[in-house]
């Protein structure tokens, strides 16, 4: 069992992020539970890289001096699994928001599917979502968007190093992406949909690897604070 101490000198903690949490939530419910556990005031943690509140999967949390890796670990490749909806989009291209337009899927084939993630293999370039964390202007992005503001929003170059779906049934497409860091699978999502002259949105999301660290060796936050003393 891990001490006050251990957790003071840095931990690395992988934390399997339910549906519907922030990073922010996990990170302050660990936080909490660690103060709890051994009656401490004060205990750096962070995590390495935000996962949307509709999305699951790894969230590597560092405690203590392990804080100064987090920049190291969020710029590590990351792999992701999920599921495209295609025929329909919607504005923040994930479930946070209705479904705005629909578009005919008929002439699409399974050998379009798998041609057209050709296209995103490499360096790409890419839109954010304006329902983003991203700043502009001292604002996120978020914010104008739920304001009903326009704001203009810069491309910027990702890699995208594997990209395949995995299965398809009906408008359902599973896919597995590896991805260089600041990538947005919403994004990638929305332009899939484009290129198969059609439309799609982001339905889920799980993120399952950071650099060298997976999810099937994370906890959930209950195991971990189960775990504490």
């Amino acid at each position: 069992m891990k001490t006050e101490e251990d957790y003071k000198n840095g931990q690395v903690l992988l934390i399997d992020k339910p549906l519907h949490w922030t990073s922010f939530q996990a990170v302050n419910k660990l936080r909490w539970a660690i103060r709890k556990a051994f009656s401490i005031k004060k205990i750096k943690v962070g995590h390495a890289g935000t996962l949307d509140p509709l999305a699951t999967g790894l969230l590597v949390i560092c405690t203590g001096k392990m804080t100064k890796q987090i920049n190291t670990f969020q710029g590590q490749e990351k792999e992701y699994t999920g599921t495209f909806v295609i025929g329909s989009t919607t504005p923040s291209y994930d479930l946070e928001t209705e479904i705005d337009a629909t578009f005919p899927t008929e002439h699409i084939t399974e050998d379009l599917i798998h041609k057209a993630t050709t296209q995103f293999i490499g360096d790409i370039e890419q839109f954010p979502p304006v329902f983003s964390a991203i700043k502009k202007d001292g604002k996120r992005l978020y914010e104008f968007a739920r304001a009903g503001e326009d704001v203009e929003i810069k491309s910027r170059t990702v890699h995208v190093s594997e990209f395949e779906i995995t299965s398809i049934e009906e408008n359902n497409l599973k896919f597995r992406v590896v991805c260089s860091k600041g990538t947005y699978i919403r994004s990638l999502a929305h332009d899939f949909g484009k290129a198969l002259n059609s439309g799609a949105h982001l339905s889920e999301l799980r993120r399952t690897r950071i650099g060298d660290f997976k999810v099937e060796n994370a906890l959930t936050p209950e195991d971990f604070m189960s775990q504490l003393p």
